[in-house]
């Protein structure tokens, strides 16, 4: 039954990110807000609703492992499986905004996760030790998650200033109009999906978990993560059919510095996440992965991951689950 409802729910958080997306866009464009924002900041953050209510209500409940796992499952899942089978696909351009901004920033979000790892008390005291190449556990405190969130209104900052010199260039997306009470229903409907949908996720994965004998932190490192990354994928297969590859590397690395920044920052601020054993190679995957974009990108002619590319982070991440699988 655990099974079922985790489904279900997975599936009811996808639908509800879309319907917040497109009730919150219909009200944007009737307020004139410009297309950076309503793509930067509203469909972005849309696609990473089902890992933010996920981690608030799995910190809320105390489900700490839950939460920290989502965001790194998520984040690798999104590199090395999305990015990676998309590639495989298509080869996939980056734009010059990428690298330049975004890549640097997603290896930054890698570095502080590792960095958080530390031997503190969950209120930030001083830390005693740092815990990044160590199985033992430590706590990402309540001072982790404010600087996570200062590093975020920092990307935000630096994001709308890079946008007053590119904004002739960003890409417009095709959205029909919708009356304005449908839209209001759609926010309010996408809401309660995502609310609901959320608080049965982290039920059933914490049940299955128990019924199979394994830590919270593998389910949060496979299925919750892999339901919550729904959204980046389905955009970057339909990107990717339609030809604009592009569009799903900036929607994944926008999404996996969401995912650090705000969501975990968001949840550590909730309540300390204590640490897991294998926490420094999660934290350690999602830094390679953007490090190896920045190296496919910058080493390449076009500035492209090429096929053979994709195929390097799928074997990756296969090698590096079936490793986490073993060492149980």
């Amino acid at each position: 039954m655990s099974y079922l409802i985790l489904i279900i729910s997975l599936v009811g958080i996808v639908f509800g990110a879309e319907f917040l997306v497109a009730g919150s866009v219909s009200v944007a464009r009737r307020y004139k807000v410009s297309d950076f924002v309503i793509g930067a900041a509203i469909v972005g953050i849309g696609t990473s609703m089902p890992e933010f209510v996920v981690n608030m209500v799995a910190a809320i409940n105390n489900n700490t492992e839950i939460a920290i796992t989502n965001v790194l499952g998520s984040n690798n899942i999104n590199i090395f499986v999305i990015l990676g089978l998309t590639a495989l696909i298509l080869p996939i351009t980056s734009k010059k905004e990428s690298r330049d901004f975004d890549i640097p920033w997603s290896i930054l979000a890698g570095i502080l996760t590792l960095l958080l790892a530390t031997y503190t008390s969950p209120w930030g005291n001083v830390p005693q030790k740092l815990g990044v190449f160590t199985l033992q556990e430590g706590y990402i405190t309540r001072v982790g998650g404010i600087l996570l969130l200062i590093c975020f209104i920092i990307f935000i900052w630096h994001s709308l200033k890079v946008s007053k010199k590119t904004n002739d260039h960003t890409q417009k997306e095709d959205y029909t109009p919708i009356s304005p009470m449908k839209a209001i229903l759609l926010i309010i409907l996408g809401l309660s999906c995502l609310v609901l949908g959320g608080e049965f996720i982290v039920k059933s994965a914490t049940s299955i978990a128990h019924h199979l004998g394994v830590s919270d932190a593998i389910i949060g490192l496979t299925i919750v993560a892999l339901g919550t990354s729904l959204p980046e994928l389905a955009t970057s297969c339909i990107a990717a059919a339609k030809g604009n590859c592009d569009i799903a590397l900036g929607n994944i690395l926008g999404s996996n510095i969401f995912n650090v920044f705000f969501i975990l920052g968001m949840s550590a601020i909730v309540t300390p996440l204590p640490t897991y054993s294998g926490l420094w190679l999660d934290a350690l995957m999602v830094t390679l992965g953007s490090v190896l974009i920045m190296i496919f990108v910058y080493f390449t002619k076009k500035h492209e991951i090429k096929r053979w590319h994709g195929g390097v982070f799928v074997t990756l991440y296969i090698c590096y689950l079936t490793y986490r699988l073993l060492t149980l």
